[in-house]
């Protein structure tokens, strides 16, 4: 009986005993860890996970074996000291269970980021079978993150290293892959590319909520996302409704205005004496308040009578959008981040006719830059087929200035619904924070169709943004290289002042003055009828090239001409260049893409000579020259170059 009672007592405090000890739970890893991965060499590596709380984990890797405990909430780290480039290995953690990674390379990893431009596959580029077929790199990796947003840090996504083949490529990002293949290459040693990206989305959507609060013009943005995460809900509907009672202070859509009034949406209104516009792009002088566009199109006789897809991308910030003096959609306050927010648009069949039609829009801006932000403009059959492609020149005017009195919600800017598409940090929390802390040597960044028409505004943004993800990371200031947006658009016979200018103008000036930040230009490679261009083979080549001067410390010519100093003597101008490497180099007949101007502002085509590491700049129109701008517009024809094969990056000597 006292041995029963012994045993009795033994259990019921084994019992309590395995009450008291915590749950055991398996080991496990973020998707960014684990077989085929790519460690980045010569730098602190973290390896990271969940476990159960105080459960001790190890891991073992080329000879290092370092321990952690898990916290209360389960989460363990450890850092693996620096490690020399090679592979493959494998990787032992061991907690409650072994997991083993095999297949481990060490060497160069790079973080790729962007829009569409960044995203766009390798399937898609020029010479693509060719390219695809010769894509046989078992030494490159692949990690391609899942488009999802989301409205607060994530900590974990979907997904895998791929090794680099004929299979795998096809739907990688192009520019990634040649940037990677170049490094891989030259550098002799394995390369983690990690793709995050995705196509239509603006910069602010990338860039983490505290970055907001570092930047005075940018603490609206921080103030509302603060707002709209303690009740997003009201937040909107507060925002909304001030916002539509200002829209009717300011008369937006009252019938007794001019446009209204007058049947500027009609086919047969006379608008000869409008002034041109290239769309995509901003409204005149970046204003606030309303104007008319309005295109003629030609349609095939077998598209009579057949329903449409008017394309008209995102327009910042409303629109009410005509065919042939019909009303076939508008956009609005009630529609989330409505100014990101692309249109499309059914135009009714019987609204469609063979020969002539018109298209009318209507867009009203209220706050900061407004206009079509692009990149789509097209009109396609409802049923499928070949589309009319509408950017280029369209005839605008003005019907409305205004002096905005702005809502009076604190200091409001709609961030749109919190974790939607574009808006702020919704990118950043869903696809860029679960990759932190992942060891990485840098980024390569393509994005700014979206955020055209912003000029300075985006040189704080992405300044701000870049800082932030460095902040977050923890590594100092790791290189950031920009893709510099290429040439696009109809080539203008006069110059003229751009959003897409003063966007490139906007990354020349932070590659310039943000620590370890770079440019790759492609002023030279673009389409004027393709938002997307498909030579990513040069923006790839560019991209290494800066990555070897800045990442690397390599002696290599990495920039074209940049612009160093300007100097007045008569009626001339001398300007004088930095990375003249090989000498300027004109390609062509006569040196192109240089305007000059007075003190009254207005600049005309110049005649330039290159003289030495200088070009000189002039033109018989201009007695008196105070300012050169050199390939600004949106698709100018430059040809400078240096004698690496470089193009002079566009500049301005004016601060207008």
């Amino acid at each position: 009986m006292r041995a029963k009672t012994v045993v009795l007592s033994c259990l019921i405090a084994l019992f309590y005993l395995l009450l008291a000890s915590p749950v055991m739970a398996e080991v496990t890893l973020p998707a960014l860890i684990g077989d085929h991965m790519v460690l980045q060499r010569d730098a602190t590596v973290p390896i990271w996970g969940q476990a159960a709380p105080g459960e001790k984990v190890a891991v073992e890797f080329l000879g290092q074996n370092r321990s952690a405990t898990a916290d209360k909430n389960g989460d363990w780290r450890v850092n693996l000291k620096r490690l020399k480039a090679g592979g493959p290995y494998e990787m032992t953690i061991r907690g409650s269970n072994t997991i083993v990674l095999k297949n481990v390379l060490v060497g160069e990893v790079w973080l790729a980021s962007g829009q569409s431009n960044m995203q766009m596959s390798v399937v898609a580029v020029n010479n693509a079978a060719e390219e695809i077929a010769a894509a046989e790199y078992p030494l490159i990796r692949l990690f391609t993150v899942p488009n999802i947003p989301a409205a607060a840090p994530t900590k974990d996504l979907n997904g895998g290293w791929v090794e680099c083949s004929p299979a795998t490529i096809p739907h990688f990002s192009a520019a990634a892959y040649f940037f990677g293949r170049k490094l891989h290459q030259d550098l002799e040693v394995p390369v983690g590319l990690i793709n995050s990206s995705w196509g239509g989305t603006n910069a602010e959507t990338w860039t983490p909520a505290e970055a907001f609060n570092t930047k005075p013009s940018l603490q609206p943005i921080y103030e509302q996302l603060q707002l709209a995460a303690e009740n997003p809900d009201d937040a909107r509907q507060a925002y909304v409704k001030i916002l539509r009672k200002w829209e009717v202070q300011t008369h937006r859509g009252d019938p007794g205005n001019e446009g209204f009034e007058q049947g500027w949406a009609n086919a047969d209104f006379d608008d000869g004496s409008w002034e041109t516009a290239q769309l995509p792009g901003m409204m005149p002088a970046s204003m606030d308040g309303v104007v008319w566009y309005r295109k003629e199109i030609a349609i095939p006789d077998d598209w009579a009578g057949k329903d449409m897809v008017l394309a008209i991308g995102a327009i910042d910030d409303f629109d009410t959008t005509y065919f042939n003096g019909e009303k076939v959609g508008a956009t609005g306050p009630e529609t989330p981040s409505y100014w990101a927010a692309a249109r499309k648009y059914t135009v009714p069949g019987a609204l469609v006719k063979a020969g002539t039609n018109t298209i009318a829009v209507r867009v009203f801006d209220h706050y900061m830059d407004g206009g079509f932000r692009g990149p789509e403009l097209t009109l396609t059959p409802a049923a499928g087929g070949d589309a009319i492609n509408l950017a280029g020149s369209w005839l605008c005017h003005v019907e409305l200035k205004l002096e905005p009195v702005k809502p009076e919600l604190g200091k409001p800017v709609d961030t749109g619904t919190p974790g939607e598409l574009n808006a702020p940090a919704s990118l950043y929390n869903g696809m860029i924070y679960p990759l932190i802390p992942y060891a990485i040597r840098g980024v390569i960044w393509y994005q700014g169709e979206s955020n055209a028409g912003q000029g300075d505004g985006y040189r704080v943004l992405l300044t701000a943004m870049i800082q932030g993800w460095r902040k977050a990371w923890g590594e100092g200031d790791f290189p950031f290289l920009i893709v510099q947006l290429a040439n696009f658009l109809a080539r203008q016979p006069e110059p003229t002042d751009t959003a897409w200018a003063r966007l490139r103008w906007a990354q020349t000036q932070v590659a310039q003055e943000v620590k370890k930040c770079g440019l790759a230009v492609a002023i030279d490679i673009g389409d004027a009828a393709d938002i997307h261009p498909r030579n990513k083979q040069a923006v790839g080549q560019r991209l290494a090239l800066a990555a070897q001067k800045i990442a690397y410390g390599k002696k290599v010519a990495y920039s074209g001409p940049v612009y160093k100093s300007m100097k007045r003597q008569g009626d001339r101008i001398r300007v004088k260049f930095n990375h003249t490497d090989g000498g300027l180099v004109v390609k062509g007949e006569k040196l192109e893409g240089f305007a000059i101007a007075g003190e009254d502002g207005q600049f005309v085509w110049a005649n330039a000579e290159v003289e030495g590491d200088r070009v000189v700049v002039w033109s018989d129109a201009v007695e008196k020259p105070v300012a050169v701008r050199y390939a600004w517009a949106d698709n100018p024809a430059c040809n400078l170059y240096n004698g690496a094969d470089l193009p002079a990056v566009p500049f301005r000597t004016d601060d207008w």
